[in-house]
């Protein structure tokens, strides 16, 4: 200890004349070189445990704590079992060595081949002596093996006998092991499988080969072995070079049933990061049913206040791994056919916000049922019903958020870079009411209802249908706002593309799909291909309720690469709601927060014509004069295409009921050309067709429109 002392002070000594040559030389304009700085002895534990991690001679199973104490674990469950498995192994031992005895006794090969070769009869002769032939050979084999032991026994005592029996028995049990293939035990039907193959490796690479995962010849390369994680086996496995792991998440169907557990049982996802690659693949498998358990209560009943910054705690996976929400600087759609959740899971998202006293919240229910009436009493906005005046009350909310989300970055752009260093709202800017720019969380439930409505309106001096009006306030909210503090919530039981249209899908972050009934509603709440990637909600049990895919749009329990992930939603019933929301406003009364609907106050929304005109995004302005096809093209696009990139030439020509020659050359003449591309098909195989690129489609639209040259 003295050594390491006197060691670092000398360095120190020295340092300082060091430092005095380096700032001469600098100003001489030499180059300098890094001088070396004064070792420091490590301790020898850390330089035990730095070797412990990187030596190849230590197993893998050993180099951390959890893979230890798992095979202390395996260990002692082999121990304990070996015994039962010793008498199981010699018993089989015993009716196969029978039945190979009697197979040989009786000349079955020799009779077998006679029979093929239709000379039983010629043959009948040979046969019965070969058969008496080898019953004087068991028994004179049998009483000689008698001779020896009695003389054994007599000379030596009972060691010899049980020398022989424990050889018998280790014969047996190494006869008797499971094995397919062996002689009488290949049944003419087999039992049911069970989950006892606890990640055995070579029946993975049996599972991967059944699912036409692998190859004959190619194998799995074991990165972590097989341990108990929650109520299941966890794995990760390199699959060979030519193959992706994306492959194996989007046939987890067929993997599930070579593993013999129901997909719900089965989590496959790609390792991505530093620790990942294109063919690492992490896999969980259930001992049962992980969502036939009785659901959880949310933990947002028992606590007193919560901070609308920090991911609202929304369910968990089939890992029992907590999944957090993130709602700040994103916006959640969540899906579904009706009773499933849907409503449950919107006002656990709305619990958080609540809980926060900071928060400002805005609540439409078409639904105009009793689900959001306990949040009349912390609401600054609040309606209930589905008549043409609530459609209209949207309407106008909509169109004050708007002119609210340009005015706050209007604000933003004067203040000092220390209170908003960029243009999005801060923690400490929310909750200064100076500012007057709180969190501000839009929730609309049946969102269907108002954006099928086709009450007309006038905008700009035009009539144009309400349903239209709000979805193109709705776009522009989801594409501006949430940077402004602003965070949508949709729920919807109609998740089709007339209902929600598809700029708005598109620039929806997170997606929450409880069950529906086929994969196309599925994708439009998940995104396009998510099926063919491995996340279908149609596939969910109808006895799962609250079971639903999340598509999170930021970090959680699970990662913060990894895709979607299947959840359970917490449970909270009726009175924990209404508790919450009793909460709520006592957290705003004491911090002087209240406003709106909640103190009382009429709050019917007085739209000024000047910020209604500024609402308007250019996505509502009227359309300019097209030429046809490019017109119904574009039309086609904005309504069905998405968040794809590239649209078949096939799909358009059978949507627009044209002429295929006709239209190509139209769309030629207008500057629009068509190329080959790789797309996925409906069963996952890619197949190359030709078609247009959506984004180029839309700039010679612009273009047109602009009077420019193609």
């Amino acid at each position: 200890m003295n050594d390491d002392t006197d060691s670092v002070n000398v360095g120190a000594e020295v340092a300082p004349d060091r430092s005095r040559d380096v700032d001469r030389a600098i100003l001489d304009g030499e180059l300098v070189e890094d001088q070396p700085f004064p070792s420091v002895r490590l301790p020898w534990r850390l330089r035990l445990k730095r070797w412990w991690q990187a030596s190849p001679r230590v197993p893998v199973s050993l180099k951390t704590h959890e893979q230890a104490t798992q095979l202390v674990k395996d260990w002692i469950t082999v121990v304990l079992r070996s015994p039962w498995r010793l008498l199981r192994a010699v018993g089989r031992g015993l009716v196969t060595g029978f039945r190979l005895w009697r197979r040989w006794v009786t000349v079955r090969d020799y009779r077998e081949a006679a029979e093929e070769s239709q000379k039983l009869a010629d043959k009948f002769t040979e046969i019965r002596e070969l058969t008496l032939f080898r019953w004087k050979v068991t028994g004179a084999v049998s009483v000689a093996a008698g001779v020896l032991i009695a003389v054994a026994a007599y000379v030596w005592g009972e060691v010899p006998l049980w020398t022989i029996g424990g050889v018998a028995c280790v014969a047996l049990a190494v006869l008797g092991r499971r094995k397919d293939g062996q002689p009488g035990r290949k049944p003419s039907l087999s039992g049911s499988r069970a989950l006892t193959w606890t990640m055995d490796p070579q029946i993975l690479v049996d599972a991967f080969r059944d699912a036409k995962l692998l190859g004959k010849d190619e194998s799995l390369r074991l990165v972590q072995r097989a341990s108990r994680v929650g109520d299941g086996w966890s794995v990760t496995v390199d699959l060979p070079a030519t193959r992706k792991a994306a492959d194996v998440v989007k046939h987890r169907e067929a993997l599930a049933s070579a593993l013999a557990v129901d997909e719900i049982q089965l989590m496959v996802e790609r390792v991505r990061g530093n620790g990942g690659h294109a063919g690492r693949v992490a896999m969980w498998v259930a001992d049962e049913d992980p969502y036939a358990k009785p659901p959880l209560r949310t933990p947002l009943v028992n606590v007193q206040h919560w901070d609308a910054w920090k991911p609202v705690p929304f369910g968990r996976d089939a890992r029992d791994r907590k999944i957090d929400l993130p709602l700040v600087w994103t916006s959640l759609l969540v899906g579904a056919i009706p009773r499933q959740g849907k409503t449950f899971a919107t006002r656990l998202a709305a619990a958080g916000l609540i809980l926060d006293p900071h928060t400002r919240l805005y609540v439409a229910d078409f639904k105009a049922g009793k689900d959001w009436m306990a949040a009349e009493q912390v609401a600054h906005r609040f309606l209930s019903g589905d008549d043409a005046e609530h459609i209209v009350a949207l309407k106008d909310w909509l169109v004050e958020l708007v002119a609210e989300v340009q005015d706050r970055y209007r604000r933003m752009r004067d203040l000092d870079d220390e209170v908003c260093p960029e243009s999005k709202v801060t923690p400490a800017m929310s909750r200064d009411t100076a500012l007057n720019m709180p969190i501000t969380a839009l929730f609309i439930d049946e969102v269907q209802v108002p954006l099928e409505d086709r009450t007309p309106i006038e905008v700009q001096g035009k009539n144009v249908p309400a349903g239209e009006y709000i979805g193109e306030l709705l776009t522009w909210l989801a594409k501006k706002a949430p940077a402004a503090g602003i965070v949508l919530v949709l729920a919807t039981q109609r998740p089709d593309s007339k209902t929600i249209p598809s700029g708005l899908r598109a620039v929806l972050g997170s997606r929450f799909a409880l069950r529906v009934m086929d994969w196309r509603d599925s994708n439009i709440v998940l995104g396009e291909q998510m099926n063919t990637r491995g996340h279908d909600s149609s596939r969910l049990l109808p006895s799962h309720k609250g079971v639903g895919i999340l598509r999170p749009d930021g970090e959680t329990e699970a990662g913060a690469d990894v895709l979607a992930m299947t959840v359970r939603t917490y449970y909270m019933p009726g009175e924990d709601w209404q508790e919450i929301c009793r909460r709520g406003r006592a957290l705003r009364q004491a911090a002087g927060t209240l406003t709106g609907h909640a103190t009382g106050e009429d709050t019917a929304v007085r739209v000024d014509p000047v910020a209604e005109a500024k609402a308007i995004s250019s996505e509502a302005k009227v359309m300019a004069e097209l030429p046809e096809p490019l017109a119904e093209v574009l039309e086609y696009v904005n309504e069905h295409a998405g968040d794809r990139e590239f649209i078949p030439t096939a799909e358009l020509v059978d949507a627009l009921d044209v002429d295929p020659n006709a239209f190509g050359r139209q769309m030629t003449e207008l500057g629009c050309s068509s190329e080959r591309r790789r797309v996925p098909a409906e069963d996952g195989e890619l197949r190359q067709v030709r078609g247009y690129v959506v984004a180029d489609l839309r700039r010679m639209a612009a273009l047109q429109r602009d009077g420019g040259d193609p």
